[in-house]
């Protein structure tokens, strides 16, 4: 077995553990004064679940709501056009973004997928969600099923025990970069009230050349697809004017809301990018910042918001400008990863006061974009449920950097070491038949073998060492099946102590920048037994292998029968299609 991309160590606390080292809240006399008073959830008391609310812990506590929700996803192949040019794509339901998946805080969510691709696999995963001791419906190919055969079907089943705005995307290849994505909603309480919610809004860069045709290249040189263009909610609009292809037919249109004067609105800010950053703003308003990912905040007012690949942003905007045309801005970040893009410019979008007005706004903007990849402020994201780090007894140092592979493709690796998956050996079919594990080729963990132990930490430190240009990349970092708890973010190299960490209630979420030529400290609670996955969420990077797989609690991972006899038939359908599948594996597989 290869050194580990993350040596994840166990930060045992004793027994005698202070609440607030187990993950409890510090402020339990008000949580518990909170709870014996349930109340409505309006536009006046936001913060309000019933029996629950924003102080309640959520990782230990979640409401019985009785409900079952349910939902059916198509998985399709056909053609789009989201802003004037037509182009093969993958859709959820026929449309991009797919159709949003709503459920409340407690529910039992149930979604039924259908592959009606003709020619590819497939998956959805359930971005940021705990999957809580549903470790098999993660949907990662390789890690935790097979993938959904063509003509075929896999139900997905989990209990919501989150609230906040996300996405669910297909974790096969770049797929989602094609289409295959759409707004995840779980309602509950929120840190701040508002009147109306606008729901999700996608920020995406979005490219005329269909992703795998561009796939062929990136791998040989490493080097960034300049995407044509960016879209927001899906949508945006091109000029054909000037173009002689006949792809470029016309008809796009820019994303637009109608706001009332006075009223409060949430929206949902949602980076699917490919690899691009944002710098969302709304001209001539401020936003006020509720929740990062899955984890409500103490809520903050800026200009505008910083938004990785991956991450989401809850806001909300009060109506309260003069009455008009206002431009909404995606803000794209020409400095970070080095992207290119066509038309850096075009990520707009309209607010009007007016329905009735068609009119292109002429406000204008101050705000200036970074220049360089960065997070929000970690002083801003405060989370309002607060949870400390125990005491760290130990912490590693793994290093990302990149290699060329003997046939001579661009790879990232971690620790020397590129995780490839085999999409007919899921790690939870080897845990489910007791077969080896390790050692592995590639870069897979094991931690706390036996038991989860809620007083058990873990830690991982990530140095960005790769040398020149690509040392200079930074790398939005996703977990699955956990939050972290982000100890130190720095721009420097780590110095090999834990003095500077943060362990007092620090920001925490489940996508995180590494900063160029610096490091990422994490922290997380050991537990929820399963295979996850940890990666980059660059589709490009992710494809050229940089991310890392950790088996947690191995022993005391499970699986309802009826959800074996779903698992297995899902993996013999692979089998039996993928020996004749016209497109063979030639990326990592996530």
């Amino acid at each position: 077995m290869k050194t580990s991309l993350l040596t994840l160590l166990a930060l045992v606390a004793s027994s005698a553990a202070t609440p607030a080292a187990r993950g409890h809240s510090r402020d339990i006399s008000t949580q518990q004064a909170r709870l014996t008073k349930p109340c409505k959830n309006t536009p006046t008391s936001r913060h309000c679940w019933g029996k629950y609310n924003t102080d309640t812990n959520y990782y230990t506590t979640t409401p019985d709501s009785g409900r079952t929700v349910e939902y059916w996803l198509s998985v399709e192949e056909g053609t789009c056009n989201q802003d004037g040019y037509v182009r093969p794509c993958m859709t959820f339901n026929g449309t991009m973004p797919g159709p949003p998946i709503v459920a409340n805080w407690g529910d039992q969510l149930v979604v039924h997928v259908t592959n009606n691709m003709k020619s590819n696999g497939t998956a959805v995963h359930w971005h940021g969600a705990r999957l809580h001791h549903s470790n098999e419906w993660d949907g990662v190919p390789g890690v935790t099923q097979c993938p959904i055969a063509p003509g075929e079907s896999l139900t997905y089943e989990f209990r919501v025990t989150q609230y906040g705005s996300s996405w669910y995307h297909s974790h096969f290849s770049l797929q989602s970069t094609e289409g295959l994505f759409g707004p995840l909603i779980f309602h509950g309480p929120a840190t701040a009230n508002y009147d109306e919610d606008l729901g999700p809004l996608f920020l995406q860069d979005w490219s005329h050349i269909p992703t795998f045709e561009a796939w062929e290249a990136k791998q040989k040189w490493g080097i960034t697809h300049s995407q044509t263009t960016t879209l927001l909610n899906g949508i945006n609009t091109f000029d054909c004017s000037a173009s002689s292809d006949p792809n470029c037919v016309g008809g796009g249109k820019k994303f637009e809301a109608v706001f009332e004067p006075g009223k409060k609105y949430r929206l949902r800010l949602i980076n699917v990018a490919m690899d691009s950053q944002w710098r969302f703003s709304i001209d001539g308003h401020k936003l006020q910042v509720i929740a990062n990912d899955f984890v409500p905040i103490e809520p903050y007012e800026t200009d505008s918001v910083l938004i990785n690949v991956g991450q989401r942003y809850d806001v909300i905007v009060e109506a309260n400008a003069t009455p008009g045309d206002y431009w909404l801005r995606g803000g794209w970040v020409k400095s970070c990863q080095g992207v290119a893009n066509e038309h850096p410019d075009s990520a707009t979008g309209i607010i009007r006061y007016d329905p009735g007005s068609t009119s292109d706004p002429t406000s204008t903007t101050t705000i200036e974009s970074p220049q360089s990849c960065d997070d929000e402020p970690q002083t801003n994201l405060v989370p309002r449920l607060k949870l400390d780090v125990g005491t760290i007894a130990d912490t590693t140092v793994e290093d990302i950097n990149v290699q060329l592979t003997h046939t001579a493709l661009f790879q990232w690796t971690i620790n020397s070491s590129s995780l490839v998956l085999d999409w007919n050996e899921p790690t939870l079919k080897r845990v489910f038949d007791n077969a080896s594990i390790f050692p592995t080729p590639y870069n897979m963990v094991e931690v706390d073998k036996k038991n989860p132990h809620q007083d058990e930490w873990a830690v991982l430190v990530i140095e960005n060492k790769a040398a020149a240009f690509f040392g200079g990349i930074a790398h939005p970092i996703h977990f699955h099946g956990h939050d972290f708890w982000v100890v130190a973010q720095e721009k420097t190299p780590w110095d090999g102590t834990t003095a500077s960490f943060q362990t007092i209630n620090p920001p925490r979420r489940d996508t995180a920048m590494l900063p160029p030529h610096g490091y990422l400290a994490l922290a997380f609670q050991l537990d929820n037994p399963g295979a996850w996955l940890v990666h980059c969420h660059i589709a490009w990077h992710a494809s050229m292998g940089l991310a890392l797989e950790f088996v947690e609690s191995q022993d005391s991972i499970s699986i309802r029968k009826p959800h074996r006899k779903a698992f297995d038939e899902t993996c013999k359908k692979w089998s039996q299609w993928s020996d004749g599948a016209p497109y063979p594996q030639d990326d990592s597989g996530i």
